[in-house]
């Protein structure tokens, strides 16, 4: 059984990047290479802070266009366990 996972990353300059992935380790290294993301080529240095497990891809797809459209105090509440 494939696990997905949805995750939050601070970069150094306190900015929220979300993402998702069945590969969660890889996908790190992918980002820190700067072969992922575009936007996090530019921000090598940056901390997970946050995962959420999902069993299928569609549901951490939608979970994660959902974090993607709150606002950073939104997500920081989330991080934050509340």
């Amino acid at each position: 059984m494939k696990k997905f996972f949805v995750y939050i990353l601070r970069t150094d300059k306190n900015t929220l990047y979300t993402g998702y992935t069945n590969n969660l380790e890889k996908r790190l290294l992918k980002h820190k290479s700067g072969k992922g993301a575009k936007y996090l080529r530019s921000h090598k240095n940056f901390n997970l802070v946050y995962t959420e497990f999902f069993k299928t891809k569609s549901s951490a797809f939608i979970r994660e266009m959902e974090i993607k459209s709150w606002v950073k105090t939104k997500k920081e509440k989330l991080i934050a366990g509340r």
